[in-house]
């Protein structure tokens, strides 16, 4: 099934990032199969049969972590659920974003409809009731240790299963009951173990982690894009970006992102003005680009892989095999994802500290034509000098963002959770960071763009121009001191809105920009 298929049967289908936002976005409608509700009622049962045993199994008629011990009556077992979840319920801080929260959701569902939790019909019901509504639960982003699941931000997710609870509808934050009310529908009765299962799981993690996916592809396209416009106004060689040379140390993404640069600057005038200039070699800001962006293309391929698998997996816990075997296992631990978000963190970081290379390049005033700070008369005039300032801030505040969150345990649950992931914090420090970075990117962007405009004697390459165009449709060339403030939203707005991969999409469909069949596929989809 491709991403642009008209619906996701949950449970049943593949589940790829690219989904998971369409889903949680609307543009694309969700069904659960028919064979997908027979094992969904199975399991349904074997908790059923479970509690007429009286068998002891965690979490259905045990209590909870350190409580585990602690045996509970067949009367007590439906109120239990619902105490974990009012219990649970301690997260602070900001509330994420409505789109994380209805991503929440949709993983959560789609783990559930696997029929390895015991979860209800019922019960999915209304979870996808809220997901077709766009309805998000208001969650505090800040909580959980990513072990055991993301219980605090779980538990938020789905107070509102009971009536408890925020809601984000139609732009309106509002008490769950009112909406339910609106809707003329009452709050959900858990049955045993639905509680402990809709909060273990890693879905905080995984739903930041399916964000970072989509936000880092934009800014690795914008870096390259950008970068291409910044060596074309620097007259830059396009020499290192040769499959000659990356065929001798062939990582994927240094010979896919030297052949989109070279792609982007074929057939630019600029490039051949220079071809016989004294200048031996450029700074590693330029001619390092597929390494270094190619590195972090690298790692992003490694987040994408490894999180399609989680977004596929089980990570409830305890897990239901058949009537014979019930697993208490782990799960729910986010180790795997944390360590793989500390990574594309870094590799994130990385992108921001080579463009703010660049534009303090762009700065010097070294390159022939192209004048100190940007402009022609300085003094008055301070130019672009600030905007670095700006870049190099940002970048500094990136750094201290770079420590691996996943480096740290805290045990908690009385020392039964003895090792956790906290990989809520790398999910977290990850968005951070790229939001940094997009802002980077926007005024390497600016500075790229003047300094192109120093070249207009000569044409650069057909896509190029149309990308440099589409940029001053919106931000105009300074000749004087402005409120580069103003320049700056207008520039980070371009790359949110993906104007420039617009350009790109638009130069490939008039056949003005060449293929690049060199692993495109892995780095262009998700």
């Amino acid at each position: 099934m491709s991403v642009k298929d008209s619906l996701f049967y949950l449970g049943r289908d593949h589940l790829t990032a690219g989904r998971a936002l369409q889903i949680a976005r609307g543009e694309l409608k969700t069904e659960i199969a028919a064979d997908t509700l027979e094992r969904l009622r199975a399991s349904s049962q074997l908790v059923a049969d479970i509690v007429a045993k009286n068998e002891p199994v965690y979490g259905i008629n045990t209590g909870f972590g350190p409580l585990c011990t602690t045996r509970i009556s067949k009367e007590a077992t439906l109120a239990l659920q619902e105490n974990i979840l009012k219990s649970h319920s301690v997260g602070v801080g900001n509330p994420i974003t409505q789109e994380i929260a209805l991503l929440m959701l949709v993983l959560k569902a789609h783990a559930l409809a696997q029929g390895y939790s015991g979860i209800s019909e019922t019960t999915l019901d209304r979870i996808l009731w809220f997901i077709r509504n766009q309805i998000a639960p208001v969650v505090p982003e800040q909580g959980s240790v990513g072990a055991s699941g993301d219980l605090a931000p779980l538990a938020h997710l789905f107070l509102p299963l009971l009536g408890l609870g925020e809601v984000v509808y139609q732009g309106n934050r509002m008490a769950t009951k009112k909406v339910l009310k609106k809707f003329g529908l009452q709050p959900v009765k858990l049955r045993p173990k639905e509680g402990l299962a809709l909060i273990n799981g890693t879905q905080f993690i995984a739903a930041h982690a399916v964000q970072v996916i989509d936000r880092l592809k934009n800014c690795l396209d914008h870096a390259d894009i950008i970068g291409a416009l910044m060596l074309e106004a620097l007259q830059g060689s396009v020499k290192p970006f040769y499959p000659e040379l990356h065929r001798l140390r062939p990582f994927k993404g240094n010979q896919h992102v030297a052949a989109r640069i070279k792609s982007f600057v074929a057939g630019s005038d600029i490039l051949s003005s220079h071809k016989d200039c004294d200048r031996v070699q450029d700074p590693y800001s330029l001619r390092c680009m597929p390494q270094v962006h190619g590195a972090s293309r690298n790692a992003w391929l490694h987040l994408k892989e490894l999180l399609e698998v989680e977004l596929n997996s089980v990570t409830d816990n305890p897990v239901l095999i058949d009537e014979n075997l019930t697993i208490s296992g782990g799960n729910f631990h986010g180790q795997p994802l944390a360590m793989a978000l500390d990574y594309a963190t870094l590799a994130a970081s990385e992108l921001g500290n080579i463009s703010d290379r660049r534009v303090y390049l762009a700065l010097e005033g070294r390159y022939a034509g192209v004048p100190k700070l940007l402009l022609k008369e300085t003094g008055i005039n301070s130019g672009y000098m600030m905007l670095q300032y700006t870049t190099a801030a940002l970048a500094s505040e990136n750094k201290g963002l770079c420590f691996p969150a996943s480096a740290d345990s805290i045990p908690t649950s009385l020392g039964q959770e003895d090792h956790v992931s906290m990989g809520s914090i790398s999910g977290r420090k990850a968005l951070q960071v790229i939001g940094n970075v997009e802002r980077i990117l926007a005024i390497e962007m600016l500075t790229a763009a003047q300094a192109f405009d120093f070249r207009d004697t000569l044409k650069s390459s057909t896509f190029l121009e149309q990308t440099h165009r589409n940029i001053r449709q919106k931000i105009a060339f300074a000749k004087a001191d402005r409120v580069f403030s103003k320049d700056i939203e207008k520039a980070h707005q371009l790359i949110q809105d993906r104007q420039l991969i617009a350009v790109y999409h638009r130069c490939m469909a008039e056949k003005s920009l060449e293929e690049i069949d060199l692993f495109q596929n892995e780095f262009q989809t998700f």
